[in-house]
């Protein structure tokens, strides 16, 4: 007899739950909250929960509400534009497994599942770790628009059952349900601009393979999705979390993630573009099932690297992020005089609202444009 998981403690929510969270939705004062602070204006507030109230599917919820919601209030006051490019290389019926670098903790998955449905595929499931479940409103609402929760911070022996239980829920999406996951590369967002998949990431996948490592992953359908954005969201938090991490043991708070989530909503981003690669299943073959499984996770992580990095769309930001860094001009055809002086006007707001030793300062805000360059250009040779 095969034993049944129970993934309800880890699952979105299905349409028949979809009226009765949204009610639990339009009670909260905090959710109520997040209304006035996107709408501004109560009558629009009042029209927002007037069509939540009348959803009653979680396609409806995405469709209606959500994607609209992300295309009128985010993409167009908070970027400059939004492109993309591999979707059409891929099938619109056929499941996948969506690993991408990770640079915001709502928008990149958001804006992949706003780019997917405008190509006429189905929304993806969405990993989203517990310790982002900051407020009941959060849980609500993110479930409801198919995120399941990635369990964080338990003891060893509970984390290697939840991570096998993950493992399983995954692969059943993809190879029962005909349902794509997106996964970040790594846990929390990549804050030097430096991605690389986390090779814990993989071993987690493994967990629930009963074939040799390579045919299980082939089975997951794997597509490295590289995500660029011309300013980094949330550039400064990054840069001061990251000195403070080094220079004082800085741990993260809930306050600190709360606050991330809503400049990385609100704050400018310049242009967007999301990177689709092809599935590596192809390249998986070249991986020798006699390695030592270790040999073999670290090749299959390099293997989902350097698609991201290859996708990766770098911008004058990053140029001329360079040419600052090593004191030289050597990328002056990749950027105008203006771009220069906006991005040094970024540079100097870092270097003069982050407390710290300013030359280090200064230096990591400029490395978390240059990593990406460096990366690529080592896929490349």
């Amino acid at each position: 007899m095969v034993h049944k998981i129970n993934f309800d403690d880890i699952r979105p929510f299905d349409d028949s739950e979809v009226k009765h969270y949204l009610g639990l939705l339009l009670e909260d004062e905090n959710f109520e909250n997040i209304l006035k602070f996107v709408f501004k204006d109560q009558s629009k507030v009042d029209q927002a929960k007037f069509a939540i109230s009348n959803i009653s599917t979680v396609k409806d919820l995405q469709l209606k509400f959500m994607y609209r919601l992300i295309e009128d209030l985010i993409l167009k006051k908070s970027t400059d534009g939004l492109s993309s490019s591999g979707l059409d290389r891929l099938d619109k019926n056929t499941s996948y497994l969506f690993i991408s670098n990770h640079r915001d903790i709502i928008l990149d998955s958001a804006i992949m599942n706003f780019l997917i449905v405008l190509e006429g595929m189905n929304t993806t499931e969405i990993a989203i770790g517990n310790n982002l479940l900051i407020e009941k409103w959060i849980e609500y609402a993110v479930k409801l628009n198919r995120a399941f929760v990635v369990r964080r911070n338990l003891p060893v022996r509970e984390l290697l059952m939840a991570s096998k239980k993950l493992s399983e829920y995954i692969r059943r999406d993809i190879t029962l349900k005909n349902t794509s996951v997106w996964i970040a590369q790594r846990e929390g967002r990549t804050k030097d601009g430096n991605d690389r998949t986390q090779q814990a990431l993989l071993k987690m996948l493994n967990l629930s393979n009963t074939k040799e490592v390579c045919d299980g992953f082939k089975e997951l359908k794997i597509v490295p999705l590289s995500i660029s954005y011309e300013i980094e969201p949330c550039g400064l938090s990054k840069v001061a979390e990251l000195y403070k991490k080094q220079t004082e043991g800085f741990e993260k708070t809930q306050e600190d993630d709360l606050r991330s989530m809503g400049e990385g909503l609100i704050r400018p981003k310049g242009r967007v573009h999301f990177g689709f690669g092809e599935p590596i299943n192809a390249r998986l073959d070249q991986i020798g099932s006699d390695e030592p499984i270790q040999n073999q996770i670290e090749k299959i992580a390099e293997i989902i690297d350097d698609q991201i990095y290859n996708n990766f769309k770098l911008w004058p930001n990053n140029y001329i992020a360079e040419d600052i860094l090593n004191n030289a001009s050597n990328n002056l055809d990749q950027y105008t005089a203006a771009q220069f002086d906006h991005f040094a006007a970024m540079l100097d707001e870092a270097v003069q609202t982050i407390p710290g030793d300013k030359a280090v300062i200064r230096n990591m805000f400029l490395q978390m444009y240059v990593n990406p360059i460096i990366n690529k250009r080592k896929s490349l040779a």
